[in-house]
């Protein structure tokens, strides 16, 4: 399926209180230790120097640290503090290809990949230059310290699987190519982060589950639908915000090719798919065997705190400024959103940590991943470059130009030379 199906877009939509639909079932609280985590988490991301200026502020004003105050309600200061620097982590790797650097470049986002996977391979070696993998690095470094062997193992895959996704997206933006529905619900629990969120939750709690418990089948289909509560309404909320910025790959956009229809009706539909997800969530749920009172009281922590988080998260898509530009929409029945008009991506801030990637290999990373990682900014020797080139081409223009206008005006060998 292509872009080029797509049917015009309407001047306004209207989308119903998503939150409302998951919080039928899923309970929403708020973690008291927010502010405190907040400040220290903040003063880490800023050491890391990954954005600079209006683009570091615009950022931080997405409140991820409300996000993670909403979503992990019952995590103490110190693992509260991680789960926040794992929303900052996740958010600007994630803009990279969403709107940034790597947007289609699937090839430059792979090294980004290679990179951040090596911290994993060797959570012992230093930090690497590169920042995304330097952020990534301290996370795991914490997670390590209290989470089980378990929740480890799926947090390691989970991230790796995640990444990939980024990657296999980017190519889908490269070739403007979108998925059928049923292959893109497959490969939004893997963009979205879901497993990474599960293990999160793990932690966050310092939960200790059976290894043998997350195979069962009804826990498996749990984990399914749970994922897609919480991936569906950021689809409804954040397709005017991608379609703006060229973004395509959103289920929203996969219904309207699939079943040749308008943007109302494919908001109608999947707003319907999430209310029927909410109903098999239900079902699974009380179709849970026991596994004996220690697991299942274990079980029973880490199943309202996965629907914890699925519920902060429903609620802080309304709440963030990232999609819906200012305009009041938490608690109405139904809002009224205008269809945006399409931008033009801001150009990449280069960074200084960031420049220095592309100059000097990072530790356990080969020297070519190093070089290629320049792929990532633009440094000012490049920039430098470019505008010299540009200056020599602009003076050959205007002496062109001038020889063409006045083809008479005798044109002296030596001022050329000299």
């Amino acid at each position: 399926m292509s872009v080029e199906q797509l049917r015009p877009f309407p001047t306004h939509f209207r989308l119903k209180d998503l939150a409302a639909i998951s919080g039928r079932v899923f309970e929403f609280k708020l973690n008291p230790h927010e502010r405190e985590a907040a400040e220290a988490t903040h003063a880490w991301f800023d050491s890391r120097n990954v954005y600079h200026g209006l683009k570091k502020k615009r950022f931080l004003s997405h409140r991820f640290d409300s996000y993670a105050g909403m979503s992990f309600p019952d995590a103490d200061v110190s693992h509260l503090e991680t789960c926040i620097a794992f929303f900052l982590w996740a958010f600007s790797f994630d803009d990279l290809s969403d709107e940034g650097a790597l947007q289609s470049k699937p090839e430059a986002h792979q090294v980004g990949v290679d990179i951040s996977m090596e911290v994993l391979r060797n959570p012992d070696a230093p930090p690497p230059n590169f920042p995304y993998a330097a952020m990534l690095h301290d996370i795991w470094r914490r997670f390590r310290a209290t989470a089980s062997p378990g929740a480890c193992n799926r947090f390691f895959h989970a991230v790796e699987s995640w990444m990939n996704s980024q990657v296999e997206q980017a190519r889908n933006r490269a070739t403007d190519e979108i998925p059928s529905v049923e292959e893109f619900i497959i490969l939004r629990r893997r963009t979205i982060g879901g497993p990474i969120v599960e293990a999160m939750v793990e932690y966050s709690l310092d939960l200790h589950i059976p290894e043998q418990v997350w195979d069962h089948p009804v826990l498996q289909e749990m984990s399914k639908a749970v994922i897609d509560i919480m991936t569906w309404p950021n689809d409804l909320c954040s397709f005017n915000k991608e379609q703006a910025d060229g973004d395509f790959q959103n289920l929203v956009f996969c219904i309207m090719i699939e079943r040749d229809c308008d943007l109302q009706t494919a908001v109608d539909v999947l707003t319907e798919m999430l209310s029927q997800r909410v109903i098999d969530y239900e079902r699974h749920r009380a179709q849970l065997p026991s596994f004996g009172p220690e697991v299942d009281a274990e079980l029973a922590r880490y199943n309202k705190a996965i629907e914890q988080y699925t519920q902060g998260t429903v609620v802080w898509y309304y709440h963030s400024p990232r999609y819906f530009r200012g305009q009041e929409v938490t608690g109405i029945p139904e809002i009224v959103v205008p269809v945006y008009e399409r931008t033009t991506p801001a150009p990449e801030e280069p960074t200084p940590s960031a420049s220095k990637s592309a100059r000097s290999a990072p530790a356990n990373v080969s020297p070519s991943l190093s070089k290629q990682a320049g792929l990532f900014v633009n440094t000012p020797v490049q920039h430098n470059a470019r505008l010299s080139l540009l200056l020599v081409s602009l003076v050959a223009c205007l002496l062109c130009a001038s020889f063409v206008s006045f083809p008479s005006f005798p044109l002296n060998p030596r001022l050329v030379l000299s």
